[in-house]
């Protein structure tokens, strides 16, 4: 079993979405741990919020194990330029594209750049996601609850509507739903809403898209050390992080890797609408 860290964490805070050289500790994504074996090799995949945290460690493993990358982030140009070091290292091809998935014109515009630059899709994991937490219902404002919507479902829609008619059978659509889909948070109201429609959406896809032989299925992380904890949650949460669950600890993002990678792999051919969760021995039932 990896010695990984355990709570309390130091004391943290950072404006939204965050950094992850800014945190202590700083989060595994697996660059040294992983060792690919080429279960996706010449396959070409979307990761939107692949430049930190589970989008990170997906990138990773996933270059590793020998896709080429288009690489969706909003604008932490830092993190993503990393990223994108850490895929090339692996000599794989990374394209970043940074930009806003609230727009369906930018969704798009995503889907666009991976069959120009990669020649087509293969893989699509819709990771990237907006969270905030608020004490009382009455702080959520309008444009808070839209917002969280627009990122997290909204965007999810617009890109696999675009992607679906470059994808051929044997193509697999992943989701980063949450433990929240279940077990939801009432501080992360909004959010966790969004979530359970995530899993939701996956479900009726994975039927929908059967015949054309395209697979849909969904990864939900329980409490997961990324760049979203510091710059969401409040301090205090932050020092406990991972506390509440079995295994007293936040899980790191390489911890989530494999479970992305299995769910691509062609081998899995008969997994479709199903949820995998990767939440510290926390059930999800």
């Amino acid at each position: 079993m990896t010695n990984y860290p355990t709570p309390p964490f130091p004391s943290q805070k950072q404006p939204m979405p965050g950094f992850t050289a800014q945190m202590d500790p700083v989060p595994d994504h697996g660059e040294k741990s992983y060792r690919g074996s080429e279960r996706l090799k010449g396959k070409r995949a979307i990761i939107t919020g692949g430049d930190s945290g589970i989008g990170r460690a997906v990138a990773i493993a996933y270059a590793r194990e020998g896709a080429d990358l288009v690489i969706s982030y909003l604008d932490e140009d830092e993190d993503a330029d990393e990223t994108k070091r850490l895929v090339e290292q692996a000599g794989r091809k990374a394209v970043l594209v940074s930009g806003d998935i609230q727009d369906p014109t930018h969704c798009r515009q995503i889907v666009e750049t991976a069959v120009k630059e990669l020649g087509g899709i293969d893989i699509l994991v819709n990771n990237a996601a907006h969270q905030a937490s608020f004490k009382s219902i009455d702080e959520i404002s309008d444009e808070e609850w839209e917002l969280t919507f627009k990122v997290n479902i909204h965007a999810m829609f617009y890109l696999t509507k675009a992607a679906v008619p470059h994808m051929q059978p044997g193509s697999a659509i992943i989701n980063t739903a949450s433990i929240n889909s279940d077990s939801p948070n009432p501080t992360l109201l909004a959010y966790a809403t969004t979530k359970g429609a995530i899993q939701n959406f996956t479900a009726g896809l994975a039927q929908l898209l059967a015949e054309k032989g395209i697979r849909a299925n969904a990864v939900a992380p329980g409490p997961i050390w990324t760049p979203l904890i510091p710059s969401t949650l409040p301090e205090e949460s932050v020092s406990n992080f991972g506390k509440q669950v079995p295994m007293k600890r936040p899980g790191q993002p390489a911890e989530l890797a494999t479970a992305y990678v299995m769910l691509a792999d062609p081998l899995s051919s008969y997994v479709s609408g199903t949820t995998i969760a990767v939440t510290g021995g926390k059930p999800i039932l």
